[in-house]
């Protein structure tokens, strides 16, 4: 039986970090030769740009996410760290060549890309995703490749290129509770990203999504999400802790405790969704080798 999770009804803004959400800082040689790698090609990594916690374990390993499509954002979300405004520049064609360089020095079998949005364009850089993928499978024979779109603002069209030269597993993020979209995720619709999600298993692509909890979202709503999931034929959910990346950013409304977690990783698989990532300091792309 799962016991009820401690969840506060009216939630203030959380204080100190506690001890679970430490983590080392970056270092070691194999760090620096992915650090300079990044440097050498101009590319841009979700790592970095969204200040993540497991930089330091991640690129200790030798493996990044690498961020396409530029680094300014059209979008305005509260909780992420990327920059917002126009993008400087049209799509850069030479960028998934050198992403395919990039990933074949690091001697990587398995390529997570991300990518801002690109709202400004009715293609919403899609076809940038799909170059990347085939330049990948050309410089890296047996590559697998997980690519974490943006919704594209409902444009099937759009989706369609990039499922049309598919990844094993693409990956969109719901990122909290529908109640919570108009302050965490204003430009998003939940709905809209749920059927980019049912659109991508019916052509039999491995469908990928992930939440962040601690933004002030109930254990119900949780467990609605995480049906919506599998009513949309998701395979593999990650939910990790929020934790705010400046203070101009939406607070951290609770630390959610590991042993939380665990439990919302047993009633997901209950309710039948394949696999669910999660833990504190789970990000999308943490071991995203392990949702082949």
């Amino acid at each position: 039986m799962i016991r009820e999770l401690n969840v506060l009804e009216n939630p203030t803004p959380a204080e100190r970090r506690p001890d679970w959400l430490r983590v080392k800082l970056p270092s070691g040689e194999t760090f620096k030769e992915v650090s300079d790698t990044i440097r050498k090609y101009k590319l841009n990594t979700v790592c970095s740009e969204a200040r993540c916690p497991n930089m330091g374990e991640c690129w200790g390993a030798g493996t990044a996410t690498f961020m396409i499509l530029g680094d300014v954002c059209t979008r305005s979300c509260s909780f992420c760290a990327v920059k917002t405004g126009r993008p400087p520049m049209d799509l850069d064609w030479d960028e998934p060549a050198r992403v395919a360089d990039a990933a074949s020095k690091m001697k990587l079998k398995h390529v997570v890309l991300t990518s801002v949005n690109r709202d400004e364009r009715k293609d919403g850089g899609a076809p940038i995703f799909a170059e990347t993928h085939s330049k990948l499978r050309e410089r890296i024979p047996g590559v697998t490749i997980e690519s974490l779109i943006p919704d594209f603002r409902g444009d099937w069209e759009a989706l369609q290129i990039v499922l049309d030269t598919p990844p094993d597993v693409l990956s969109h993020n719901l990122e909290t509770v529908p109640r919570l979209y108009r302050d965490i995720r204003p430009q998003a619709r939940y709905e809209r990203s749920l059927e980019l999600l049912k659109r991508t298993k019916q052509q039999g692509v491995r469908s990928k999504t992930g939440i962040m909890v601690g933004l002030g979202e109930t254990r119900e709503e949780v467990i609605e999400l995480m049906q919506d999931c599998v009513d949309h034929q998701v395979d593999v959910l990650t939910i990790g802790q929020y934790m705010q990346p400046t203070k101009m950013h939406h607070p951290v409304m609770r630390w959610v405790h590991p042993d939380e977690f665990a439990e919302y990783k047993e009633i997901g698989e209950t309710l039948g969704l394949e696999h669910v990532e999660s833990g504190p300091l789970v990000r999308s792309s943490y071991h995203a080798e392990r949702h082949l």
